[in-house]
């Protein structure tokens, strides 16, 4: 089993949509996957409940932030969307769960200064610092010709972390999560200036090596 975590202590940082789409990508790829939504507002969970029943198959199961169980064995691929505030115990145990973590980071003053605090614990956990987890970044709802995206890129570079990619801030996400839907249930012509975009991301997840 592949675990994904997608964890920042801010809300509204992007954890929903970068975990959906996730998702739906390894479903594209007619793989075993499940989501896991530990967030009190289960909004991971409610998209789910929404998924046309048509499109790739995307499973749950009883997880919660009071209830860390494991996934069913056959299940080959797992993502975690996690709530604002993650740390300290629960972190703990959602990091035994996975093996690679993203961080989702917008743009502006707020957000940074809460995802600084909030890598600081995470590459101190063990199963960090013993390299059993892998850490990477992504820039959400970026415009890059704003300045607070210059600064977004300034922070990054104060961390040895890859930088999977900076999304682009579209309604296309606003438009397929309202139908439980991910980019990766377009078609790719409707999608391909974002599908470009998350090339790097699946180069990541699928184990190659990131800038």
């Amino acid at each position: 089993m592949k675990g994904f975590l997608v964890a920042n202590p801010k809300g509204g940082s992007g954890k929903s949509t970068l975990a959906t789409n996730l998702a739906g990508y390894f479903a594209s790829r007619g793989c075993d996957v499940m989501l896991g939504d530990i967030d009190r507002q289960q909004s991971s969970r409610e998209w789910l409940a929404s998924r046309p029943f048509e499109l790739p198959t995307i499973e749950t199961w009883e997880i919660g932030p009071d209830h860390i169980a494991r996934p069913p064995k056959r299940t080959s691929h797992v993502v975690l969307d996690t709530p604002a505030g993650l740390s300290g115990k629960l972190l703990d145990k959602v990091l035994k769960l996975s093996a690679r973590v993203i961080v989702p980071v917008q743009p502006s003053l707020f957000d940074m200064r809460a995802t600084r605090h909030f890598l600081t614990e995470l590459l101190d956990e063990k199963a960090v610092r013993k390299g059993k987890a892998d850490v990477a970044v992504i820039g959400m709802r970026v415009d890059a010709r704003t300045r607070a995206a210059g600064e977004l890129e300034r922070f990054f570079a104060g961390y040895e972390l890859p930088v999977l990619a900076y999304l682009r801030d579209t309604q296309l996400y606003v438009q397929t999560a309202a139908a439980g839907m991910t980019l990766f249930d377009l078609p790719a012509s409707r999608a391909e200036r974002d599908l470009a975009q998350w090339q790097a991301i699946i180069d990541w997840v699928e184990g190659g090596k990131a800038g």
